[in-house]
């Protein structure tokens, strides 16, 4: 197959996937505390919100979908007020939790504040709502410089190849950011325009593997549907962005000494980055959503000015056809790194229940073949469902759901690189250093290489909610399996978190809250030396994690 034909290919895809829709208002952010979650909830439940939303990734909510009439029609000059945020963050001892809109989920404090709003002005369309982070960044036990040499080399071998330092600033930080702000212009059932929003793509309720609310956002061009398109085959959506990525700008351990033995400094250049999102509703199977995701981040000095420099994403997926005399230093010399994920969601009003799923790979396969006989290389997934049971009273109900992320390597990681415990991990790159912002994974914010179980239970009413949320994390698999995977005496770490969820709607104020409690079993795989040296146990660190989420729902009248 022709270069030229794959790109007359990709062409006739975008114009099918970009259709005409009836606009309304702009969307809140995905991620919004309480808010995203009341609406996806209420997708469930009742056919309100059907004629404004039938996106299958995440529910794009506006202010007038959830809190104005739903058949009201907007003027050709209009604006609107988006709710003010404020989220107040604390862990007491070590860093824990994920999401927050670029939060560093640090130890100590934390505020985050956000307002705004948006205005049109026939096809122009103006949103402006900046956000505020405030973080005290206080030192903590990190990563200990006691182990082997060997064991110090393997833990900078995964630090040397990804952007997340223990720290994301040294002490008190502040930073004062565009946040959720974008300029765009629509034609028909095209959008276009600069945007800094945040970008969520994918179907999961907590994480992503590509794209999700837990780094800052990033400034990005964006030509996107702003509605589904229907056609005989069901209903099509679509999303193609350009985007620039920052590194954190910090050394990787808060141990000087070991930073200067064994890190990598890193490249002060920015990335470019290039994406694509495309997701089907098939007409024959109501509820059911397709989607597929491809990005590529490059350095911006390693970039040439042909077309394929700057839309990667049309390239072939086969690695064969990047060879120069039986090696692919044809596209390793570019140091460009890719992803791709597919996924699936089913949504079923009448039982009232959500299930989803999403598998992504990074590494290229040389051939078709090599993909279908090998998917589990270089590979992630998550899945996750959500269930309401009514409990009789209108509109209250036991809401049950969960989701698992899994980022750790396969089994074949033995083979394929000689014996190793591991060699890269789920959004890490060699060359570009990992698939991040600011010292943020872009996708699953749980950590390099690690696998997640989250379970939550909970009375919902509307707004308001009581429950609790039981959650396992196993820190960094890939680093324990190459550096410890052999050795019985070592055992891996795992955080247990148990915790209480409160939300409550009163006039216009929302006030969330989620306290846990976090048990750290052997933290940052270290053993207690008073132990018997044949039979060492590890040391545990109990923690709190607390956040408190106020909603001011103003000019929404509800």
């Amino acid at each position: 197959m022709t270069k030229k034909y794959q790109l007359k290919n990709w062409l006739i895809i975008l114009l099918l996937f970009f259709g005409i829709n009836k606009s309304f208002s702009q969307n809140l952010a995905p991620g919004t505390p309480i808010v995203e979650e009341y609406g996806r909830r209420k997708l469930l439940f009742s056919d309100e919100l059907d004629s404004l939303n039938q996106d299958g990734l995440r529910p794009n909510l506006s202010v007038q979908s959830l809190f104005l009439s739903p058949n009201k029609e907007e003027n050709k000059i209009s604006y609107t007020v988006f709710p003010v945020q404020s989220t107040m963050l604390y862990n007491s001892k070590r860093p824990y939790g994920y999401g927050g809109f670029g939060m560093h989920n640090g130890r100590g404090y934390e505020q985050y504040i956000s307002a705004g709003g948006y205005g049109r002005l026939g096809f122009l369309y103006l949103q402006l709502q900046p956000e505020f982070v405030f973080a005290q960044n206080k030192n903590y036990q990190g990563f200990g410089s006691d182990f082997s040499r060997q064991v110090l080399n393997d833990r900078f071998h995964y630090w040397n190849r990804n952007d997340r330092p223990e720290l994301l600033a040294n002490g008190n930080s502040s930073r004062l950011w565009w946040g959720q702000s974008s300029l765009t212009a629509r034609f028909g059932g095209f959008e276009t325009g600069i945007s800094t929003r945040t970008l969520w793509w994918g179907p999961g309720q907590w994480s992503s593997l590509t794209f999700s609310g837990n780094a800052e956002s990033f400034p990005h061009l964006t030509l996107n549907s702003h509605r589904p398109l229907k056609t005989f085959m069901g209903h099509f959506e679509g999303q193609l962005i350009v985007g620039r990525l920052e590194s954190s700008g910090m050394p990787a351990s808060q141990d000087d000494t070991l930073n200067e033995l064994y890190f990598l400094p890193l490249d002060d250049d920015w990335r470019y980055l290039n994406a694509i999102n495309i997701s089907y509703q098939p007409k024959w199977v109501p509820g059911l959503y397709l989607g597929f995701i491809r990005t590529f981040q490059q350095y911006s000095a390693k970039q040439g000015d042909q077309f394929r420099d700057y839309f990667p994403i049309f390239d072939a997926f086969q690695k064969k056809e990047f060879f120069q005399d039986g090696n692919s230093v044809a596209f390793d010399s570019e140091a460009r790194d890719q992803q791709a994920t597919l996924f699936f969601k089913f949504l079923s009003k009448k039982a009232k229940f959500e299930i989803y799923g999403e598998y992504g790979r990074r590494d290229h396969a040389l051939t078709w073949r090599d993909a279908i006989l090998n998917p589990e290389h270089s590979r992630a997934y998550l899945m996750g469902f959500q269930k309401l049971i009514s409990l009789g009273k209108k509109n209250t109900y036991l809401q049950i759901r969960s989701e698992i992320v899994h980022q750790q390597e396969s089994v074949n990681r033995y083979i394929r690189y000689e014996g190793l415990g591991g060699r890269t991990s789920w959004s890490t790159h060699y060359q570009v250093r990992g698939f991040t912002n600011r010292g943020k994974a872009l996708g699953s914010g749980i950590g390099t290489g690690s696998n997640g179980q989250t379970f939550e239970v909970a009375v919902v009413e509307g707004f308001n909610k009581l429950g609790i949320m039981v959650e396992r994390i196993a820190n960094h698999q890939d680093f324990y399996y190459r550096a410890f995977g052999q050795d019985s005496e070592m055992l891996p770490w795992v955080d247990f978190t148990v915790g209480i969820l409160a939300n409550r709607k009163w006039n216009d104020f929302l006030l969330g809250s989620q306290f846990q409690l976090v048990n750290g079993t052997n933290y940052q795989w270290q053993s207690d030396p008073s132990t018997n040296e044949f039979f060492p146990k590890g040391k545990n660190m109990l923690s709190f994690h607390g956040k408190i989420h106020l909603v001011y729902l103003i000019g929404t009248n509800r």
